[in-house]
Order: structure tokens, then sequence, then C-alpha cells
């Protein structure tokens, strides 16, 4: 099995994510804030997909050793620097979680749930409890709770298939027309989402996309196991993804 199998797996189901109603219905500046205050929770979780990569494939702890598998660790690396440091605009490094922040901000969206739920995480012993616990709807709990299934997993190949699959190429360009045609009503409000938008879109067709694609291939190699563990995994990531946009998506019409 090789990648295009898995590619040609996903096909329906992917299709239906670049079709969701969802992509309709954001039709104003209220709907944007709807969808992006419940959307920062996945976007917060990607970044504990990329860590969990990172622990799982280099050495992140003293003393240094060797790792294993040298190529998968540059790959990741290269991603990190960028989700997690990036140099945007004017020389500012931050992070793509901190970026879709001011995002928020930007257009008046909500950030005070957020900042609190990422406080209950800092100061939790049992992360997945503070989760299960926390006062956010099924459906967002539910996702968080597919991905650090997968973290927690500590299978590298598996992390790779939700990380590549299930984020790093699920954001349609159709997505950024809606925002720039919410700009030009509202006087380029949202000109940060755009950006946060656009530069995903550039590092993940011209960089990250490509890198992840062969960071599946490196771990997979010749593994029949590890591929049909890699389907498995990417299809039922863009099935969280489908469910938490109709859950967003059901908020912004009944609003």
């Amino acid at each position: 099995m090789k990648i295009h199998t898995v590619i040609e797996h996903l096909k329906k189901t992917q299709d239906k994510l670049v079709n969701h109603p969802i992509y309709d219905n954001i039709k104003n500046i209220d709907d944007l804030k709807i969808f992006m205050e419940n959307h920062v929770y996945a976007v917060w979780d990607f970044m504990s997909l990329l860590k969990g990569l990172q622990t799982n494939l280099t050495c992140v702890k003293n003393p240094w050793i060797p790792v294993e598998n040298t190529e998968a660790a540059r790959f990741i690396n290269e991603i990190v620097l960028e989700e997690e440091t990036d140099e945007i605009q004017s020389h500012n490094v931050t992070s793509h979680f901190e970026l879709y922040l001011d995002s928020m901000k930007e257009i008046g969206a909500n950030t005070n749930e957020i900042y609190t739920f990422i406080d209950a995480i800092k100061s939790s012993n049992n992360y997945r409890e503070t989760i299960n616990q926390y006062n956010i709807s099924g459906e967002i709990k539910d996702f968080l709770n597919f991905t650090f299934d997968i973290v927690d997993s500590k299978e590298v190949h598996k992390i790779a298939a939700a990380f590549t699959f299930g984020r790093e190429n699920v954001i349609p360009d159709m997505f950024i027309e809606i925002v720039k045609g919410l700009n030009k009503e509202n006087s380029s409000i949202a000109d940060k989402f755009v950006f946060y938008l656009e530069r995903h879109i550039e590092l993940d067709g011209d960089d990250h996309g490509p890198i992840a694609i062969k960071m599946i291939e490196n771990l997979c190699g010749n593994d029949p196991n590890k591929w049909e563990d890699v389907k498995k995994i990417a299809k039922k990531s863009v099935e969280m993804r489908i469910k938490l946009w109709s859950h967003i998506n059901n908020l912004i019409k009944c609003q």
C-alpha cells in the first residue's frame, strides 16, 4: 500500500468536508464569531498533535541521545519551527494558535472561554479529566478526546495520519473567499483571519503538506499494518472534523 491508496480511500469523505454547508452559512461577522469561538479548540489541540510527533520522533530531554529516524525528526522539526514560532509581519514571532487568538480579538469574538480553558489545562494534574468536566459542548469534547487518544497512543504513524489528513490539508480555498467577502462589507474587519488562512494555505501547500506526506511514507515504509492504521485514522480524523463543522453550523443557524 502507498500514499495514493490512502488519498483515494479518503476522497469521498474529504469531498463531504469541502462541500459542507457551513461555508455557505457564514454570512456575517456574527456568524464568523460563532465559528471561531468554537473552532479555536481545534486550533489548540492541533498543536498537541504537532508536539506529540516531535516528542516521539526527536530527543527533547537531557541527556540528549541520537534518534532512530533522523529523516522523520527533520520533517517534524521543520513544521514545528513555523507552527510554534512563525516569523510573520514586521518580524513578529508567534505561534499559529496565538495568531488565531489575535484574529478572534480583531473581530470582537469572545476569547475569555478559551483562555480560561487553557488556564485550567495548565493547572490540571489530569488534562483528560479537565477536558471532560469542562463546560464545552459534547461535540468539542469528542473532537479533543479523539485527538488525545491518538496522541496518547505514542504510535507516531497514527499521530502523523491524524496530523496530515485531519489537519494539514482540510482548509478549503473557498473559506478564504468567504472571509474576504465579509471584509468587503465590513471595512476589512477580519484582516488578521484572512492572513491566518492565507498563511496556512501557503505553508500547507508549499511546505508542510508535502513534508507531512513524506513523513508518513517514511514512518510506514513497507509495513501493511501501519498503512492500514493510517487509512483508518485519516478517515476518522476527517469524519470528526465534519462532525465538528456540523455542530458549529447548527449553532450558526440557531442564533
